[in-house]
C-alpha cells in the first residue's frame, strides 16, 4: 500500500494546477449569468397574473429540489437528443449553463428579498414623480433594494465556486479532473486530490472572511442610517 509522499506532491501539484485557471473562471463565468439570470427569475415573479406566476414559481421550485448534477448530465448528455430543440453544447458551455440556473433561482429570492424591503413610500414617490418604470427601477427601487443583498450575494459566490467541480463529471478540465486524471495515470490520487483541498481552502476561506467583513461594514452603515432616520422623523 502506497502511503503520503511528498515527491508525488511536487509532481502532482503543477498538473492539478493546469485546471485552476479554467475553475475560477467557470465560477465567475457562472456567478455572473446567475446574477443576470435572478433578474430574471424576480421581474418574471412580478407579472400579475397568477397562472403564470404559479408556472415560474413551480419552475423555480423544481429547479431547486432537482440535483445540480442530475442537471448537468441531462443538459450534456440528454438534451442534444431531443428531437428540434435539441442543442449540443461543450462541457464549459453546459456548466456555466446548468449550474447558472441553478443558482439564478436562489439569487432571484435574495433581489426578491431585497425589494420588497423597499419601503411603500419609495414606491409611492415614484409614481408622483411620474417616473417611467425603467426609471423607477434604475434610480428609485434597485439603488435601495440591491446594497443590503451584497454580503448574500457573496456567500453565494463562495458556494458556487465549491459546487463547481461538479462539471468534472462533464468533462470540465478543472483541478478536480486534473487530480483524478493524474491518480489514474499515476495510480496516486491522496497527493493530487488532496492540493485540490488546499487550493479550494486557499480561495475560499479568505473569499469568506472578506465577506464577513462586508457584511458587518453593511449592517453597521444600515444601523446608522436607521438611526439617521429615527432622529428625522422625531
Amino acid at each position: 500500500m502506497n502511503y503520503w509522499s511528498w515527491e508525488t506532491f511536487a509532481d502532482a501539484l503543477p498538473f492539478v494546477l493546469q485546471g485552476l485557471g479554467i475553475t475560477v473562471g467557470l465560477t465567475i463565468t457562472t456567478y455572473l449569468f446567475a446574477l443576470i439570470f435572478g433578474f430574471v427569475w424576480t421581474f418574471l415573479r412580478r407579472v400579475p397574473n397568477k397562472p403564470f406566476n404559479w408556472i415560474v414559481t413551480w419552475a423555480m421550485e423544481f429547479i431547486r429540489s432537482t440535483p445540480p448534477l442530475v442537471q448537468l448530465f441531462f443538459i450534456y448528455f440528454a438534451w442534444p437528443m431531443i428531437p428540434v430543440v435539441g442543442v449540443s453544447l461543450s462541457p464549459f458551455q453546459s456548466a456555466v449553463l446548468g449550474l447558472g440556473v441553478h443558482f439564478s433561482t436562489y439569487i432571484g429570492e435574495i433581489y426578491r428579498s431585497g425589494i420588497e424591503s423597499v419601503e411603500k413610500g419609495q414606491w409611492e414617490a415614484s409614481k408622483a414623480l411620474n417616473f417611467s418604470p425603467v426609471d423607477k427601477w434604475r434610480k428609485i427601487i434597485l439603488p435601495q433594494a440591491l446594497p443590503p443583498t451584497i454580503p448574500m450575494l457573496g456567500n453565494y459566490f463562495i458556494i458556487m465556486f465549491k459546487e463547481v467541480p461538479l462539471a468534472s463529471t462533464i468533462g470540465v478540465q478543472g483541478i478536480l479532473l486534473m487530480a483524478n486524471t493524474y491518480g489514474a495515470r499515476h495510480w496516486a490520487y491522496l497527493e493530487p486530490l488532496t492540493i485540490v483541498g488546499i487550493v479550494f481552502l486557499l480561495l475560499s476561506y479568505p473569499s469568506a472572511i472578506l465577506i464577513k467583513k462586508l457584511e458587518i461594514k453593511m449592517n453597521t452603515r444600515f444601523d446608522k442610517k436607521t438611526v439617521m432616520d429615527t432622529r428625522v422623523n422625531a
